[in-house]
C-alpha cells in the first residue's frame, strides 16, 4: 500500500468516525427533544391546577341530554358537526371524576346503563360560550358538579333537559311540577351557588300512548326562577323521541344564547 492510499483510508475512516458521532449526537439531541415536548405536553394537558378562570357548566337531564344525535339502531355513525369539534380548552368530567379533553359523545363512559351515546347539545353549547368569551368550560348532578369545583373556578350555569318520562301517563305527568319544585330547592341548596342561573330545556318529545307533553311543557314554562329554552318543533329522529344531530347542535347555540342574556 502506497503512502497516499494509507492517507486516503486514514482521512476516509476519520471522517466516517466523526460523522458517526454527529449522526449519534444528533440523534440523541432529537430524542431529547421529543422527551422534553412530550412532557411538556403531558403537563399541558394533565396539570389543570394552573389554568385560571374556570367555568363550570353542568349538563343535567336525561337521554336527549346525554345525547342520542346520529344514533341509529343503536350504532352511532360517527358524524361530528363543526360546532361539535374537539378543542384543548373545552374539558369534561368523564366517568371517574377526572377531567380530560372534552369530544363527542359527550356523555360516553358516563351513563351507568350501556346506552349508546351520541351527539347532544352540549358541545355546540360550549363551542359557542367559547366562541364569545376567553373563558375555559369545563362540564352527574351534585355529586360531579362538586367533584368538577374541587379543581377550582365556579358553576356559571346548570343546563337541564329532562322530563320525557313525565308525559308517559297521567300521574307522571300531575306529578311533576312539586317533584321539580323539590328538584331545584334541594339541587341549589347542595351546590350552594344561587345566582347560577338554572337554563331548562322546554320539551320537544314525550313518551306514552296518550301523551301528555303539552301539561308539562305548560308546568315548565310557568316554573319561577329558571330560564327556558324550547325545543319544541326541532327536528326528531326516526325515533320520534330523541333529536337529531342537526337539532342538538342549534339547541346548544340558543342555550348559549340564552346563558349570555342572563349576564347581561
Amino acid at each position: 500500500m502506497t503512502e497516499h492510499n494509507a492517507s486516503q483510508r486514514f482521512f476516509y475512516t476519520t471522517l466516517k468516525s466523526l460523522y458517526n458521532k454527529i449522526l449519534i449526537f444528533f440523534l440523541f439531541m432529537l430524542l431529547l427533544y421529543g422527551y422534553l415536548r412530550l412532557e411538556m405536553i403531558s403537563q399541558e394537558e394533565i396539570d389543570f391546577r394552573k389554568v385560571e378562570k374556570i367555568s363550570i357548566f353542568i349538563l343535567a337531564g336525561q337521554s336527549n341530554m346525554a345525547g342520542r344525535g346520529g344514533v341509529f339502531n343503536g350504532v352511532w355513525v360517527e358524524y361530528i358537526p363543526i360546532e361539535c369539534r374537539n378543542n384543548n380548552r373545552l374539558l369534561r368530567l368523564n366517568g371517574d371524576s377526572k377531567l380530560e379533553e372534552a369530544k363527542e359523545p359527550l356523555h360516553e363512559g358516563i351513563d351507568n346503563v350501556k346506552k349508546t351515546c351520541g351527539v347532544g347539545p352540549g358541545m355546540a353549547f360550549a363551542s359557542a360560550i367559547l366562541k364569545r368569551t376567553q373563558i375555559l368550560v369545563r362540564s352527574r348532578l351534585i355529586t360531579r358538579a362538586n367533584d368538577a369545583l374541587k379543581y377550582g373556578g365556579k358553576i356559571r350555569a346548570i343546563l337541564w333537559y329532562q322530563a320525557e318520562t313525565d308525559t308517559r301517563n297521567e300521574v307522571a305527568a300531575k306529578e311533576f311540577r312539586g317533584q321539580y319544585k323539590k328538584f331545584l330547592h334541594r339541587l341549589y341548596e347542595e351546590l350552594k351557588n344561587p345566582k347560577a342561573p338554572f337554563i331548562q330545556v322546554a320539551l320537544a318529545s314525550g313518551q306514552g300512548v296518550k301523551n301528555y307533553i303539552h301539561r308539562v311543557r305548560a308546568i315548565q314554562n310557568a316554573m319561577e326562577n329558571v330560564v327556558t329554552v324550547d325545543a319544541f318543533g326541532l327536528q326528531l329522529g326516526a325515533d320520534g323521541m330523541h333529536l337529531t344531530t342537526t337539532s342538538q347542535v342549534q339547541l346548544g347555540k340558543m342555550m348559549a344564547n340564552a346563558f349570555f342574556n342572563t349576564t347581561k
